[in-house]
């Protein structure tokens, strides 16, 4: 089962094919690769005239933007009361995953409909969108992220969406700052997190998804509170089914009450063609 972000209006997808997509940011076009994109092309994407950048991948590794028109360094988007700052960055990013729209709908209503105050921790919480609905929900969010800039970019979105407290942002090894955590006897209501295929920690540890999601979801799960409303698990590593998050969920959340699903996250387009995105698992309590 595949869920679709279809509810946006200053984004889209306009056209996929040949390993690339065509989007629309606002009123920015920009054309980026995606592997997931292994069909063809129903016209050239490249000879569309309203694309401002085109991320060109190098042989190499990595790769550079190419430039057609004049972009602004930075500009807004938004996503119904949520507002996000879009930015090209390298290695073809823009800041934000707007096929995360989905999760975010989910555990924004889960908050809303608690009755209670929720509080929730986000690991790899990257620029914030998750932390930002979740705190827009009325949610007490800690935003946990490794990279300094990712955070500091976190900030500015909830600023940007109006939101001046509920929302604590720490620069730390996720792993570290559970352990931490543990050790505080300090507990959570929910967890999301978005952990990376491979991934180094500011101190040089090293993260391997098929090694480390199991014991590290089992550990998350130590933090929840006797109450847990909800434990997410985004994934955008390719070949990592949805099941794969439902069994690890299943095992990790054992003897604790509530269901699981397990999906396939994505984003409609305008010729018609669903875009799988990456894989979404989640508890919530019954």
């Amino acid at each position: 089962m595949i869920r679709l972000a279809d509810e946006w209006k200053d984004y889209a997808v306009v056209a996929t094919g040949d390993g690339y997509k065509l989007e629309r940011w606002g009123e920015i076009f920009l054309l980026r690769p995606d592997p997931q994109v292994i069909w063809k092309a129903q016209r050239d994407l490249f000879a569309d005239p309203r694309i401002h950048a085109v991320y060109h991948r190098s042989e190499k590794g990595g790769g550079s933007w190419e430039y057609r028109k004049p972009l602004p360094e930075s500009w807004n988007i938004t996503y119904k009361e949520l507002t996000f700052r879009i930015k090209p960055m390298g290695f073809k990013h823009t800041g934000l995953f707007p096929e995360q729209a989905v999760n975010w709908e989910r555990t924004s209503s889960l908050v809303k409909n608690a009755g209670r105050l929720v509080k929730v921790l986000n690991l790899f919480a990257y620029t914030g969108g998750a932390s930002v609905a979740l705190a827009k929900a009325g949610a007490e969010v800690t935003h946990v992220d490794a990279a300094k800039g990712m955070v500091e970019r976190a900030g500015e979105n909830a600023r940007l969406t109006g939101i001046s407290s509920g929302i604590r942002y720490i620069v730390d090894d996720c792993k570290k700052f559970v352990l931490r955590e543990l050790r505080r006897g300090n507990r959570y209501d929910a967890v999301v997190m978005d952990p990376p295929s491979y991934g180094r920690g500011p101190g040089g540890e090293m993260w391997k998804i098929e090694d480390e999601l199991f014991p590290f979801v089992t550990l998350c799960a130590e933090l929840l509170s006797d109450d847990p409303l909800f434990f997410l698990i985004n994934s955008y590593t390719t070949g990592l089914q949805p099941t794969v998050l439902s069994n690890i969920l299943s095992l990790a959340l054992k003897g604790k009450r509530g269901k699981i699903e397990a999906y396939e996250v994505g984003l409609p387009s305008e010729e018609g063609i669903p875009l799988p995105c990456g894989a979404g698992g989640i508890f919530t309590h019954e």
